[in-house]
Order: C-alpha cells, then sequence, then structure tokens
C-alpha cells in the first residue's frame, strides 16, 4: 500500500523545492537550471521571482546573465515564454517543440495552406539571422514572398517552425525595448547541449515540483502520454488525501508538515502556481476565484503566501517619487504585519529610490 501524503505535507516539500522555504545563496544560473526555468512572458515581474529565492539577489545579476546569453526568454513549457538558462534552451526545446508545434498549428495551421512550411522555416530563419524583428516586422517582410497569405500567421508559423529568443533590451531591468526575436541557434552560436529525454525532463521536474502525478508533469510542460515514462523511472510512490497516486525522486527532501513556512509576495505568473493539475496544495478556494477572475486576460494576480498558502494578493502604485503597496488581503491575516514587513522589503527592491508606504485592503484585487 502506498503511503499517505497531506496536502499540508506535499506544500511543504513544493515550497522546499521552489526555494521558498528558506532563500538560497546559490548563484542565479543555478537557481533558473533548478527550477526548469521561470515563466518570463512579462518582461520584468520574474525578477521578484529570483528575489523571493534567493538571498541577497540584485536584479544587475540576472540582467547581466541576459545581456551576456547565459539565460534566455523563450517558449518552452506550455508554449509560454519561459527564462531559461542557455544549456536548457538547447537541450529542452527539442522535446517540447511538439507543444508549441500543436497549440501553433491549432491556431494558425488554416490560415497558412499552401505555404510551404520548409521554405517558411528556411526564409523566417535567414530574416531573423539578419536582425532580429518584431512578428509585425517578420510578418510584413514574409508576406513579399507570400502576398496572399495572412502576415501575422507567417510570422506565428516561424515562431511555431523556429525557436526563437526574445533579445534584449526586452527583459533587461530598468530598461525596455520592442519584443524583437531572434533564432536560438544563432543567438547561442557556439554553446551546444544534447537534446534532453522526456524520462530527464520528468526528473528535473519532480526535483522542482515534486511529489506529483503524470498528469501534474503533464500539466507542467504540456507534454501527453507521459504515464509509461514515469512508470518506467526509479522513483518513490505516495496516494494524497483524494486517492490520486503521486510519484517522487527518492532522496528529494519532504520536510515535516509542520515547518514554518514564511510569508513570500509573488510574482504574477509564478509557475509555483500554474505547474499542477491539481493546485490545492499552495492556492485556496479564494485564490482559485481570483485567478479564475483573470482567466482570458492575460493577467494574473499577484498572489500573497501566508503559511504556505495564497491568502491574499498585491499591487504597487507609483506616484510622485513614492510607491505605495497595496495588501488586499481575502480573509484576515493572522500574520498581517509579517506581510507588511515583507511587502517593504520588496518595495526596496522594486523601487529603491522611492519612498516607500503599505496600504491594506479586504478582498480580491481588481486589476
Amino acid at each position: 500500500m502506498d503511503p499517505l501524503i497531506s496536502r499540508r505535507a506535499l506544500n511543504r516539500a513544493t515550497l522546499d523545492r521552489q526555494l521558498l522555504l528558506r532563500r538560497t545563496d546559490r548563484p542565479v544560473l543555478d537557481v533558473v537550471e533548478h527550477l526548469g526555468g521561470l515563466q518570463a512572458q512579462t518582461p520584468h515581474t520574474w525578477y521578484a521571482g529570483l528575489w523571493n529565492r534567493i538571498e541577497d539577489f540584485r536584479a544587475a545579476d540576472a540582467a547581466d546573465l541576459l545581456a551576456s546569453r547565459e539565460i534566455v526568454r523563450i517558449a518552452m513549457q506550455r508554449s509560454t515564454i519561459h527564462l531559461v538558462s542557455a544549456r536548457d534552451c538547447l537541450a529542452m526545446r527539442p522535446l517540447l517543440q511538439v507543444v508549441t508545434e500543436r497549440m501553433t498549428r491549432t491556431t494558425f495551421g488554416g490560415r497558412l495552406a499552401g505555404v510551404d512550411l520548409d521554405e517558411l522555416a528556411a526564409v523566417g530563419r535567414s530574416l531573423l539571422e539578419e536582425r532580429p524583428m518584431t512578428f509585425a516586422e517578420l510578418g510584413r517582410a514574409l508576406a513579399e514572398r507570400w502576398p496572399e497569405s495572412d502576415p501575422h500567421a507567417l510570422g506565428q508559423g516561424v515562431r511555431w517552425l523556429v525557436p526563437l529568443v526574445q533579445v534584449p533590451p526586452r527583459g533587461l531591468w530598468g530598461r525596455s525595448g520592442p519584443v524583437a526575436h531572434a533564432p536560438a541557434q544563432a543567438w547561442l552560436a557556439g554553446r551546444s547541449a544534447p537534446a534532453m529525454t522526456a524520462a530527464a525532463l520528468v526528473l528535473r521536474y519532480l526535483a522542482a515540483f515534486g511529489p506529483a502525478t503524470v498528469k501534474d508533469v503533464q500539466t507542467w510542460s504540456g507534454l501527453t502520454r507521459l504515464a509509461e515514462v514515469v512508470e518506467g523511472l526509479d522513483l518513490v510512490r505516495f496516494r494524497d488525501e483524494d486517492g490520486r497516486l503521486l510519484y517522487d525522486l527518492p532522496d528529494a527532501p519532504r520536510p515535516d508538515e509542520d515547518v514554518p513556512a514564511p510569508v513570500r509576495l509573488m510574482y504574477d505568473f509564478d509557475n509555483l502556481f500554474l505547474s499542477h493539475a491539481d493546485r490545492s496544495r499552495v492556492i485556496t478556494e479564494t485564490g482559485f476565484a481570483s485567478m479564475r477572475g483573470f482567466m482570458g486576460t492575460n493577467v494574473m494576480p499577484r498572489l500573497i503566501l501566508v503559511d504556505g498558502l495564497s491568502m491574499g494578493d498585491w499591487t504597487v502604485t507609483r506616484a510622485k517619487g513614492v510607491s505605495t503597496l497595496t495588501i488586499h488581503q481575502w480573509e484576515p491575516m493572522a500574520s498581517l504585519a509579517e506581510v507588511e514587513a515583507e511587502g517593504l522589503r520588496l518595495l526596496e527592491f522594486l523601487a529603491p529610490r522611492d519612498k516607500h508606504e503599505t496600504s491594506v485592503l479586504h478582498g480580491p484585487s481588481q486589476t
């Protein structure tokens, strides 16, 4: 009989793997690789994800890695933009290519009828190797070759067929720039990494998110039919409170469920909240309702963890040299003073030159 693991024990194990029980002194690159990447479709909010996990984190440490091409922002898991190391980009993307293909073909495949996809890939790659372009620029350039086709679909077709990184200054701390793309192979020229197997990807996932079900792994990666892969690995097994079968690495840390969990103010697209089919290990019912309210807007709330669970969300406004962090508490927080203190520390990171204030409201944010 597989041993029972409680929801609270799952919470503590996941927080530990996610480096959220205590900040680490590991280098930024190691942390990014340990996490299997950070979802980073917004250009800057992921910096707060690293701040939550790394002791004395400086934004420049990550920005410098992005500028030197040691880390990149590219469509990976679930075909969403992730911040990953150059090594993981080259190793993981071939395995995850099918995810981007499936999702893009569903949306744009019919609008590319009559276009030779091999030629589209070759022409698109050549154009982007000459200089990085936005998809609008790329679509216009491709329309010169395929004038009868939808330029937007042509650009998205290249995104499907050619792994593309978003190039700096987009994503650099304190800077901005167009959403311009370059082929990953050209951007990372001189680097190489063997293609990752599905088994290796599962092990990486469990190291960062376990214990987990097969469906959890598939939710995180976007891949399907992983049951046979998981069953073939040397893993330990548990049953959760609902009877689901979970797998884990034999020697992975599984802290006692009573280990304290500090307050954390999470960024909007943190993978902690997006990488399990059953997210109840970290998200309360109120949290689910809050997130559902944002579905379809491509905006997500920034959740507050209290005792390891989502108990509120936060927003920041800036005016006349004052940055105000507003805490939206869904229910009365016993740790409100701790939340405010952590919020002030976060403001020191986000806006070090501003005056800092906090305010407290009841109920989820509306923006």
